[in-house]
Formats: structure tokens, C-alpha cells, sequence
């Protein structure tokens, strides 16, 4: 088959219909993503790729498994730890080879997740892994698109969204994250290059330092409840309690300036031609996602 006659069967060749969710970290995507598995008969390809290893599922937000409703998690908790972290490029393979065995079932593919690098790597009709297309200075996104998308862009205000953040920072440490990285931080002591592919989340190089100054007993564990025993020595050392604060202080920052990122990516996405349906929320709770069916609905997605 010629050059030419390829590009022409890719042409009449039906693309595959995916709904992608997007929006910076603690927007509500996978709240929207279980709204429109409870309507559709839909499976969630994860794109966080901090989520995409097995380990630290309460620091790395993943959605728990009672939450998840039976609807099948693809790309979640996947990968092993200890291994090499994943590329843009090989998201791209794997992910497609998900889509193509959830649309192959008969059901729409859903990807969920923050990681716009990995997103953009994922979708677009040709992808050079050496092109900067979110530093300002290579070349633009390109619009041109391998699958039918329908974007979502769950789009929250700053400050509505920087207060549900902090929020979930001390909620998440309430559920076990602080007991969590303490696991971590003691299996690194023994095995310096355990988990390799998990120490840029967020919570990880913070608690560090503080467990350096206040290191946790070997052998520490989730459910070992060291996080009580900690705070029980915080109460009578106002150093540590000041170390511990501050520590939790950065966590919040860096969710903070992570989410400004992850925006700004998602505008250039958009700038460059990817057509958002951008939700505004006002407020992070009690929305009910009234208008997911009109948006699904619409010329080129799932509605038809």
C-alpha cells in the first residue's frame, strides 16, 4: 500500500470515541468520572503517573476500591515500583493498547488523571517525544488527534480550589498517608534505591526531612499507627511540632503550585486548538454534574 493510500485508509478508518477528564490535582475527576460510569457503560484509563505504580495509594490519591463501584481501573497501580520510571512514549503504547481492549468490549474509555504530558503524549495522531510542547519555547501541541475525543476540563477557582487542597492534605494524612511515607522513608534505609519510581509525589521529599530529624522506628508500616505516637511526642517538643507544621505547610504549597501547572499545560492544550468543555465550579462540593449527559451528547462524542 502506498504512502498516500496508507494515510487515506487512517483517514476512512472510524477513530475510536474516548472521554478524557482532565483538571489540576483535587478538581473532583474521579468523582466525575464514577457520575458518567453510573450512566454509560464506560472503564477509566488512569493518566497520573504517580498513580500508575503500586505503593502509597493514600499519598498519591488514588481512588479506593470501594469507591470505584466494580468499574474496571486500567493503568492503576499497574507498574512495579522498583522498576524504570515510565516514559511519555511508553504511556503512549500502553495506553492505546487499554483504550483499544476497552472499546474492543464494547465500552467507552474514560481517561482520568492529571499527568497532561502523559495525556497529550497518549492522544495525538503523531508524537515526537523530543518536542517541547509545554516549555513555551518548542513547537505548539498538535491538534490533529488519533481517537473521537471529548474533552472534559473540570475547571474549579483558585481559591475554592486551594482551600479544598489544604483540606485534603490534612485529611489524607488523618487516613494513613503520614504512616505511609514513614513505611517508605523506613524502607529506604535499608534498600536506598527501593521505590525509585514513587519519590516525586508529593509528600515524599517533604517528610524526608523531617523523618531525618525524627526518624520513624524500623519496621514501621501502614496501620502500625505511628502517626498517634508521633503527635503524642509533638505535644512535649515544640521543635518537632514546629518541624512537623512546616513540613505540612510545603506539602499544601507544592500541591498549590502544582495545580497552577497543571492548568497552565491545559491551556496551551486548548490554545492550540484541543476543544475543551470547560466546567467551572464555584464551589468543590455538592456539585452533581447535571450537565455531564448534554456535554456527552454533543456533536462528535458519545451521544452519537
Amino acid at each position: 500500500m502506498s504512502s498516500s493510500s496508507a494515510t487515506a485508509h487512517r483517514t476512512l478508518r472510524p477513530r475510536a470515541k474516548v472521554v478524557v477528564i482532565m483538571g489540576a490535582t483535587g478538581c473532583g475527576k474521579s468523582s466525575l468520572s464514577m457520575y458518567l460510569a453510573s450512566r454509560f457503560p464506560c472503564e477509566v484509563i488512569n493518566s497520573d503517573k504517580m498513580q500508575l505504580y503500586r505503593g502509597l495509594d493514600i499519598t498519591t490519591n488514588k481512588i479506593p476500591l470501594a469507591e470505584r463501584h466494580g468499574v474496571p481501573h486500567h493503568l492503576l497501580s499497574s507498574f512495579d515500583p522498583n522498576g524504570a520510571e515510565m516514559t511519555p512514549s511508553e504511556f503512549r503504547s500502553r495506553g492505546h493498547a487499554a483504550i483499544s481492549g476497552v472499546v474492543s468490549g464494547g465500552k467507552l474509555p474514560l481517561v482520568v488523571g492529571g499527568s497532561n504530558s502523559f495525556i497529550h503524549a497518549l492522544l495525538v495522531e503523531r508524537f515526537d517525544p523530543e518536542a517541547e510542547v509545554f516549555s513555551g519555547l518548542g513547537s505548539a501541541a498538535s491538534p490533529e488527534l488519533r481517537y473521537d475525543c471529548c474533552f472534559l476540563w473540570v475547571d474549579v477557582s483558585p481559591p475554592v480550589l486551594e482551600e479544598y487542597q489544604s483540606k485534603r492534605v490534612d485529611k489524607m494524612l488523618d487516613m494513613g498517608a503520614f504512616d505511609e511515607l514513614a513505611g517508605y522513608y523506613d524502607l529506604r534505609r535499608t534498600n536506598p534505591g527501593g521505590w525509585t519510581c514513587l519519590r516525586k509525589a508529593i509528600g515524599v521529599p517533604e517528610f524526608d526531612r523531617y523523618f531525618m530529624t525524627y526518624p520513624p522506628p524500623r519496621g514501621v508500616g501502614p496501620g502500625d499507627g505511628w502517626r498517634r505516637e508521633d503527635a503524642g511526642m509533638r505535644e512535649d517538643d515544640p521543635g518537632r511540632e514546629g518541624a512537623y507544621k512546616e513540613v505540612v505547610r510545603k506539602i499544601k504549597k507544592n500541591a498549590v503550585e502544582l495545580a497552577k501547572w497543571q492548568i497552565m499545560k491545559i491551556e496551551r492544550l486548548r490554545g492550540c486548538g484541543w476543544e475543551l468543555h470547560s466546567w467551572t465550579r464555584r464551589t468543590r462540593s455538592g456539585c452533581r454534574w447535571r450537565s455531564s449527559r448534554r456535554v456527552a451528547a454533543g456533536p462528535g462524542t458519545l451521544g452519537e
